[in-house]
């Protein structure tokens, strides 16, 4: 499934955003009674919720990089007084 199917520009969206629209299909696909129409809207936020995994790991490497750089900079500092 393509994420770019979707009408609206998610990936502009915080992850935040992106979980509001996503529980808001969820509202909607709960107070569904036709399934005919609820189908595209559950394929609907399958994608986003492609879309979300993937921002939350684009997050989770960006946070370990950063702990990563910080804990270098910790240790060479250490070093240097430790000279």
């Amino acid at each position: 499934m393509k994420d770019k199917n979707l009408p609206n520009n998610y990936s502009l969206l915080s992850l935040e955003e992106l979980t509001y629209e996503a529980n808001k299909m969820i509202e909607e696909l709960e107070n569904q009674k036709d399934l005919e129409n609820s189908l595209e809207k559950y394929q609907d936020l399958v994608k986003l919720n492609n879309i979300i995994e993937k921002k939350f790991q684009k997050n989770i490497k960006n946070i370990n990089e950063k702990t990563k750089e910080k804990i270098s900079k910790i240790t060479l500092k250490k070093d240097a007084e430790k000279s």
